[in-house]
């Protein structure tokens, strides 16, 4: 029996083993296949900008210093003296000199200039030909004439690199006279290696492919082709379906971008990133392929799988000896861990009991012992709980902790998927020292008797309790008069009367009057001593439960339960007759008098706002009389005193 168990055991782990590995291994391939295809993104989108601001970098110098060359005041008077002048060898020379410096200045491979007037050729080694219309060689120049643009780029052979004959990039630009006529072109150019050079600096570095096609599909400059090869880009790559949407997108801000089917069997594509040059009219192209991703991932998906092969066996060749020392082993860390956890809970806990809920009655012997203490030795656990709130819940826990700890509130809170309780309340074991005292209930179901039980730990939380509250306390009170600080004034005085109200409640606002006398008179070291004494005598005068607190420097609230309205105007008078006094100190000497706002609850509000605005109108009323008196919101003058 126990060995079919067993073999049945190492069947199911090793079928667990071997799916849990191959839904890892595949969701690994997964996971890093899509993550490389977002790195292939970015990686192509981060090259297209590069390349282009790079592009835009390179050729906004040529331009500005082509323009620069145009609007020349000197070259313009030279070009209009240019037909009566051409042939005399200063002139020629004059500009010869003038080009070659542009051309060594900024270190251009070529300088140029065309007289519209003779259509005559100048670069920096002279005057080199003349532009006859209808040669293949010259088209740029009379379609640029004829064109409306100020400038334009154009990629030619720059012929007078001699035996080299470089492909060249150049910026033309057209000049003209102070009658906005055109007199000229010149251009400056730059060897298209320098931008060969930059794509293939990108493909080396981003592992991609990089063109630069015409709004024709033709690839002007690539790492492979440039513009004097008539190399059509869809018809090299096969892209012949996306030729339209590319070359209708005109937006030069922007990327567009395109997953580019490949070869079906192989699950092969590439990503194209899309940028218009707008000064060149010109696409640029960035394409990664995913062949090398696949072959990278499909040779780590083989390692991986002869990995989980030799883990597997290894597994199925130790697991037999495993499980049959498990159940011993098990057993045994069980009990030294169940010993373990009561040490270490009794160390933090003063008392531990476990309770018996469904079957309502103590579930250990410590717990009947502990019952058997209290004189509840028959009694049922609910009855065992109203008589240890009788003997030794201080009054006003009582009704907390039995509505806590009581049965119908420990299946619901189970049952609503809360299987920790916890209350702190103060106690006694002697009738007369009450201490702070913390319950953490732990619930659980046990199938064990098909009941469900509960653990309380019980601990003294006096020391640390008892300074929680002097904290509390602390920053409830005004450090120099010891009443209720604003906030904690306006807190308990709301949280009263969100509950259940026994009876009527007044709430006084009382200002000292002419306070600043005492301050301005005597300084504020004596007004401080006034405040402190006006709080006492206010202290001696109200009840234990009334709320007294400082809201503002000479101003406080007193709230509190009264018979009735006439009960607050004589405690209001007394309180004014109370204060009608004279404060003395170290030689100084000032009359106090108070103005009391008075609002009643509930007719006024059941709010601390509410309650203050309307108090505060009332004692708004008392000082326009002439202040040491008081008023009830609402009513006339005559009604104070």
């Amino acid at each position: 029996m126990k060995n079919n168990i067993l073999l049945k055991t190492n069947l199911l782990v090793s079928v667990i083993l071997l799916v849990g590995f191959a839904l890892i291994a595949t969701l690994s391939y997964r996971a890093n296949y899509n993550a490389s295809l977002v790195k292939i993104k970015q990686v192509s989108s981060l090259a297209s900008e590069g390349i282009y601001y790079r592009l835009s970098t390179m050729l906004t110098k040529p331009v500005n210093i082509s323009q620069t060359i145009a609007h020349d005041s000197l070259l313009i008077k030279l070009l209009e003296e240019e037909g009566s002048r051409y042939q005399e060898a200063g002139y020629q020379e004059t500009l010869r000199k003038y080009l070659e410096a542009y051309k060594n200045k900024y270190a251009y491979d070529a300088v140029f200039l065309v007289a519209s007037t003779t259509n005559n050729y100048y670069n920096f080694n002279g005057l080199d030909r003349n532009l006859v219309r209808g040669e293949a060689e010259n088209v740029w120049y009379y379609d640029f004439l004829s064109s409306g643009e100020e400038y334009n780029l154009n990629i030619d052979n720059d012929e007078v690199a001699g035996a080299a004959n470089k492909i060249t990039l150049f910026v033309n630009c057209k000049i003209k006279n102070a009658a906005g006529q055109v007199i000229g072109v010149v251009g400056v150019g730059v060897n298209i290696d320098y931008i060969k050079g930059l794509l293939q600096e990108y493909e080396k570095e981003y592992d991609v492919e990089t063109y630069l096609i015409n709004e024709q599909g033709a690839i002007e400059v690539s790492s492979i082709y440039n513009g004097h090869q008539a190399v059509d880009w869809f018809e090299v790559t096969d892209s012949e379906n996306i030729r339209s949407e590319i070359l209708n997108w005109k937006n030069g801000k922007t990327n567009w971008d395109i997953w580019m089917p490949g070869d079906v069997q192989s699950n092969e594509k590439s990503y194209l990133v899309v940028r218009y040059i707008p000064d060149l009219s010109w696409y640029l192209l960035v394409k990664q392929d995913t062949g090398a991703l696949l072959a990278e991932l499909n040779e780590k998906m083989l390692q991986t799988g002869l990995l989980i092969a030799v883990v597997i066996l290894l597994i199925i060749f130790t697991i037999t000896s495993v499980i049959r020392k498990f159940n011993v082993r098990m057993t045994q860390l069980l009990e030294e861990r169940q010993e373990l956890f009561k040490e270490a809970t009794e160390q933090i806990y003063d008392n531990i009991y476990e309770l018996n809920i469904t079957k309502n009655k103590a579930a250990s012997k410590k717990t009947k012992l502990y019952f058997e203490a209290l004189g509840a030795k028959d009694l049922t656990y609910e009855e065992f709980l109203g008589v240890v709130a009788a003997k030794q819940i201080k009054k006003e826990f009582r009704e907390g902790y039995v509505n806590i700890f009581d049965r119908a509130n420990v299946l619901r809170q189970l049952d609503k998927g809360n299987n920790y309780l916890q209350y702190e309340f103060m106690m006694t074991e002697n009738g007369r020292d009450y201490f702070w005292m913390r319950i953490d209930a732990y619930i659980f179901y046990s199938a064990f008797d098909d009941s469900v039980h509960m653990f309380t730990y019980r601990k003294n939380i006096d020391a640390e309790k008892r300074r929680e509250l002097e904290s509390q306390r602390k920053a409830s009170t005004d450090e120099m008069t010891g009443v209720y600080t604003k906030k904690a004034t306006e807190r308990i005085i709301d949280s009263i009367l969100c509950g259940k109200l026994q009876g009527n409640y007044s709430f006084f606002i009382i200002d000292m009057d002419n306070f600043k006398q005492a301050n301005d008179l005597h300084g504020h070291i004596f007004g401080d001593y006034c405040i402190r004494e006006f709080a006492e005598k206010l202290k001696r005068f109200c009840r234990e439960d009334d709320v007294i607190g400082r809201i503002g420097g000479d101003e406080f609230v007193v709230f509190g339960t009264i018979s009735d309205e006439e009960g607050a105007r004589r405690k209001a008078a007394r309180l004014c007759q109370k204060l009608d006094t004279v404060c003395e100190d170290s030689g100084s000497c000032w009359k106090m008098s108070v103005s009391i706002g008075i609002a009643l609850v509930p007719q006024d509000g059941r709010s601390f706002a509410e309650l203050y605005e309307k108090a505060d109108k009332a004692l708004y009323q008392t000082k326009a009389r002439g202040k040491n008196g008081y008023t009830v919101y609402e009513e006339k003058e005559d009604h104070g005193r």
